[in-house]
């Protein structure tokens, strides 16, 4: 019954579970030496095949990450020693960087066969992330809602901001709402509580109690604080209650 999205979402958040327990043993220096001598050995062999991209998927690590293995151990051999993170992320983005044309589009191969990690799913999950939050802005401009968004915020010298603050207070389901945070992923138990602990707590002690919308939804049993002042929801709330309304 979940949309294609909601499940996408958890999926990835499984997946991200699954290569952070995981990920120590894929980086001890007996496993990179292992990973770089096999791709050396495989794109010897034939230059043309996805060595890297097999190579990941045989050792069920995230192809963007075997990549970025790879590539930290080739770039320490050529310069005879570690690079910088900032070269590393610069050629994975752009891998046209990286001096050895072979790996170069090995990497590329990685990277766009990824699902959950690299540059161009960060680009994908910004951009929806940004799609959801100019929608919930349009929403609150067509209830005749007036807010300060983030980036107003941060001009001010606020460094934790939600995404919305509500300049008059709302009710929603008995609730007052001083604040608006859109996430554009699946509300699971792990990314609630590392939400909580970062930033909600955050701006509930700064500005009050708020709403937070999980666009693909959420574990229903997390919308616990409701009466501390955090109120989850998995879609822009109807029953909205003014204070004009209310007094009317």
């Amino acid at each position: 019954s979940q949309s294609q999205s909601t499940l996408l979402s958890i999926f990835s958040q499984e997946y991200q579970k699954q290569v952070k327990r995981t990920h120590a043993k894929h980086h001890t220096a007996e496993a990179v030496e292992t990973y770089y001598q096999r791709y050396l050995n495989g794109v010897m062999k034939n230059a043309a095949a996805p060595v890297l991209l097999e190579l990941a998927n045989e050792a069920d690590f995230a192809p963007s990450l075997m990549a970025r293995i790879v590539l930290e151990r080739f770039l320490q051999e050529q310069e005879q020693g570690i690079p910088s993170k900032t070269l590393i992320n610069s050629m994975l983005r752009d891998p046209s960087q990286i001096p050895d044309g072979v790996l170069a589009n090995q990497v590329y191969q990685c990277t766009v066969n990824d699902c959950c990690y690299g540059p161009l799913v960060d680009c994908i999950k910004h951009a929806i992330g940004h799609e959801h939050e100019v929608l919930l802005r349009e929403m609150l401009l067509e209830k005749n809602l007036s807010f300060i968004a983030e980036d107003q915020l941060r001009a001010k010298g606020y460094d934790k901001t939600p995404d919305f603050i509500l300049e008059v207070p709302v009710a929603v389901e008995g609730h007052i709402i001083h604040w608006i945070e859109s996430k554009a992923s699946f509300g699971d138990e792990s990314s609630h509580q590392a939400y909580l602990q970062d930033q909600f707590w955050s701006y509930w002690n700064r500005f009050g109690p708020g709403l937070v919308i999980y666009w693909y939804g959420f574990i229903e049993e997390l919308d616990c604080h409701r009466e501390r002042g955090i109120l989850l929801k998995d879609c822009f709330p109807t029953d909205i209650v003014t204070l004009r309304h209310s007094m009317a």
